[in-house]
């Protein structure tokens, strides 16, 4: 029988804040989303005191005030290096593993023994090479360890490692009855309230339903999620996360923007970041969508213009796909709107190693390939934008608001702490 284990960081935006913060220990902190929005992540200390997610930052910033909450920007660079530092730890305790989101992965453990110390060995090699806390939860499937994983953080009495087979049965059901149903792995609001209807409330409830007529009334994902539920594992561990088939860049400005230079700096922004996406997938892209759009929530007036733009060649070069990008942009400007988010989303993707070629176009120089190869490894040598666009810096007034940004401590030459 295989044994997944679903290992994550706790509450691991904050946590890594507060790695390069050591004053800030027990103290309460949030972090906001994009343009300083919203609450995206809180620290244990921040949910003690009622701080809600998603809620927007200005209606608790005076509670944030009253109890010195330390608030944070969002800081991506820093949090996807030290999501990749701690992803490099996480595999070595495994022949296998899925990284599933920027702090959650699964390691198949089957066949090791003494799970119990294992997954605290795990837990000790994350903080003490990292400094981050997490939770281990594992069962005979990927949905029992998620679940697992919620056992771990919630049940101090566990120690922050949990697995299914250290309960008999009885105790199991026990257990899974006191999750809602909307708590399973991908069981979502939707499908949660139809299975509400059915009189199906629990995780408990869903491991006992009919396979058969919950195919019959959902599908056959959901008919997959009761039999992990059951012990019996459908979803087998990717050694390879599958390629995009489509990438996004977008993103809202802090401010309304006017003009075409602003519009074509974001863009060239957003171009740059996803080419850097489909390199590392070893893929390239034949069609490149760029859309601007005004801010639906204003009384201005409204316009969402967007435009796909074939290549002749697919391609992953930052510069021809910028080149594309720029004439879809002059095609769907219109100078009198005020435009609140841009974006660019690259399609018709597939492997570079094939490719369908133009008889009757010039094949694109070799040579671009290794500039851009070079381009990536000084990026992430010496910190992301270091090597950029000069379209980029055209103008700095489509850039997104972040007054509360942490240092870039490990991407960053000039923000490496220093001792004193």
């Amino acid at each position: 029988m295989s044994t997944f284990a679903l290992v994550d960081g706790n509450s691991f935006y904050a946590s890594c804040e507060r790695v390069f913060r050591p004053d800030l220990v027990g103290r309460p902190i949030i972090v906001l989303s994009n343009n300083d929005g919203c609450v995206v992540a809180r620290s244990a200390e921040a949910k003690a005191l009622g701080i809600p997610a998603f809620l927007p930052f200005f209606q608790i910033q005076q509670q944030c005030y009253q109890h010195r909450v330390t608030v944070f920007s969002s800081n991506y660079a820093l949090y996807g290096d030290m999501s990749r530092r701690m992803m490099s730890v996480l595999s070595r305790f495994a022949p296998q593993q899925e990284i599933y989101s920027i702090d959650e992965c699964f390691l198949d453990v089957t066949g090791i023994p003494d799970l119990d110390s294992h997954g605290h060995r795990i837990r000790q090699a994350v903080w003490q090479g990292l400094g981050i806390p997490t939770c281990v939860g594992m069962g005979s499937s990927k949905t029992l360890a998620k679940l697992a994983n919620h056992v771990a953080k919630k049940r101090p009495e566990w120690n922050g490692v949990f697995e299914w087979d250290w309960l008999n049965p009885r105790e199991a059901d026990r257990l899974l009855a006191e999750f809602a149903v909307g708590e399973v792995w991908g069981i979502g609001r939707r499908i949660a309230e139809k299975l509400t209807l059915m009189n199906i409330h629990s995780a408990l409830d869903l491991k006992q339903a009919d396979p058969r007529h919950i195919k019959r009334k959902f599908n056959v994902v959901v008919e997959r999620t009761v039999a992990e539920l059951n012990g019996v594992a459908c979803l087998a561990l990717e050694d390879v996360a599958p390629a995009k088939q489509q990438i996004i860049s977008s993103r809202s400005f802090s401010r309304l923007v006017h003009d075409l230079p602003s519009l074509s700096a974001s863009i060239s922004h957003h171009v740059a970041r996803a080419a850097e996406k489909l390199r590392t997938q070893g893929s390239t892209a034949g069609l490149i969508g760029v859309s601007i759009r005004t801010n639906p929530f204003r009384d201005l007036g409204q316009y969402h213009g967007y435009t796909c733009v074939p290549l002749v060649h697919p391609s992953a070069d930052t510069l021809l796909l910028n080149q594309a990008a720029q004439a879809a942009l002059r095609a769907i400007w219109r100078k009198e709107f005020s435009y609140h988010k841009a974006g660019v989303i690259l399609m018709d993707i597939g492997p570079a190693t094939r490719q369908q070629q133009d008889m009757f176009s010039p094949l694109p120089d070799p040579k671009r390939n290794r500039l851009m190869a070079a381009i990536d490894k000084l990026n992430r040598d010496f910190g992301s934008g270091t090597i950029k666009l000069g379209a980029e810096g055209l103008t700095e007034d489509w850039r997104m608001k972040q007054e509360k940004k942490s240092p870039c401590y490990t991407t960053r030459v000039s923000d490496i702490v220093k001792l004193m």
